[in-house]
């Protein structure tokens, strides 16, 4: 169970009664920060006493941009004035057409992705559904390969796919059709654990059905920070191009410039099938999900795949405002790249004053792993207290996970850092 979901359930009697006496006991994050927020701007949130905290949670990575970034929230604010469409469905709207012209000019063509563009849904979790159904239409298999301490989302096909056993457990009913195999140095280098896959793979006795598709994140965020080498993922894009496999790959949280380039992927050179984006691609923590994949793929039927909510224009307007004030060139994932080099340049020299503490993730998703595990809480909780804002992840929640708006100066970014410091010095 999560850090924001344990003992510290006295801490929620610190809320106005109201929430425990009419929300439901799930909620989570609420408990561990028992304040009331009430305004927020860059990445400064403040409660409803007036103090102030540095947010490197970010809306689990749905702030990129910061809590109300002024150029998006005055495009929202002037297409709202005017009457612009809200709700839609598919329909064909103004505001759609100027964010997918925005999308293919500015991220799929100078990267020669010729995808194209599905919206699944409002949410990570809807564009991973769809993700999978596509993947068994489009091949007619029904397993679909994910790795050990993955999180793809809530709802039961994500879930599937996913290896957290709490998460898993909550679907009350056998999640199948997906098979887990070793991440990226999950044996620790005492194995070379993709090996592993391609030999189930050409083995008639090992029992694996051949896939559908694999999917994966290049970073897992909330399974630990978990890094996937370049190397590792250019043999796995290889293994699926040789077995036709649909490689997806999950960039929900690391995707939109979370590592550095818009797409996490880039690193390694690789051009996924299938790519699921949310969070912060409507730039404003506006729910808003991509399926992209090859065109070659778009086998669907006229509204085989629906829902209510996924033409939300308020979230194309401030997509495309995002799009145009920060990826119209490459000054962002520079600044991005020079940020993460600071932030582990300090997380290093904070682990390396102290045994079982090291630091791990790349660009702008990094933390410090604790071997004693419940050290994690305890340095996020001590950090609440110095006016910090961080959660933990990891399969016993061991890390403590910094995402912070990739837009924060690098004054608040060391600001932050001295904080997280302070908090380890104390608790350590």
């Amino acid at each position: 169970m999560s850090l924001l979901e344990t003992d510290v359930l006295n801490q929620d009697s610190e809320l106005p009664e109201i929430f425990a006496s009419v929300e439901s006991e799930v909620r989570s994050y609420c408990r561990n920060w028992p304040t009331t927020f009430e305004t927020a701007r860059g990445p400064w949130i403040t409660d409803t006493s007036g103090t102030r905290y540095l947010d490197f949670f970010a809306g689990a990575g749905a702030l990129n941009y910061g809590h109300n970034n002024p150029v998006l929230k005055r495009a929202v604010l002037d297409y709202l004035a005017g009457d612009g469409i809200v709700h839609s469905l598919d329909m064909a709207t103004t505001a759609k057409r100027e964010f997918l012209e925005t999308f293919s000019a500015l991220v799929l063509e100078p990267r020669n992705l010729d995808y194209k563009v599905q919206f699944p849904g409002p949410t990570g979790t809807n564009a991973v559904e769809s993700a999978l159904k596509l993947a068994r239409k489009v091949t007619g298999r029904e397993s679909v390969v994910s790795f050990t301490n993955a999180f793809h989302g809530m709802t039961l096909g994500a879930l599937s796919v996913t290896g957290n056993s709490m998460k898993r457990a909550g679907a009350g009913i056998p999640l199948v059709h997906a098979t887990p195999m070793p991440y990226d140095n999950y044996f620790g280098g005492v194995t070379e654990d993709f090996h592993w896959f391609e030999r189930v793979l050409d083995d008639s006795g090992s029992g694996l059905n051949r896939p559908a598709a694999v999917i994966v994140e290049t970073v897992q965020g909330e399974g630990g920070l978990n890094v996937a080498r370049v190397e590792w993922l250019q043999a796995l894009a290889e293994l699926c191009r040789r077995r036709e496999i649909l490689l997806i790959v999950d960039d929900v949280q690391m995707g939109c410039g979370r590592t550095g380039p818009f797409f996490s992927f880039e690193a390694a050179g690789i051009v996924p099938d299938i790519v699921t984006l949310s969070k912060s691609i409507s730039g404003y923590g506006l729910p808003m999900a991509l399926t992209l994949f090859h065109r070659e793929l778009d086998v669907w039927s006229p509204g085989e795949h629906n829902g209510t909510f996924r033409g939300h224009n308020p979230a194309f307007v401030t997509a495309t405002a995002a799009l145009q004030t920060y990826w119209a060139n490459d000054s962002l994932a520079k600044s991005t790249a020079d940020k993460g080099i600071m932030v582990r340049d300090r997380l290093d020299a904070i682990a390396d004053k102290y045994d079982g503490v090291s630091a791990r993730g790349r660009g702008m998703a990094q933390g410090l792993k604790f071997e004693n595990t419940d050290l994690a809480g305890e340095v996020c909780r001590a950090a609440f207290e110095r006016g910090l804002l961080a959660e933990t992840s990891g399969p016993a929640d061991e890390v403590v996970k910094l995402l912070p708006p990739l837009t924060i100066s690098e004054n608040d970014l060391m600001s932050g850092l001295d904080i997280l410091a302070e908090s380890v010095a104390t608790t350590v």
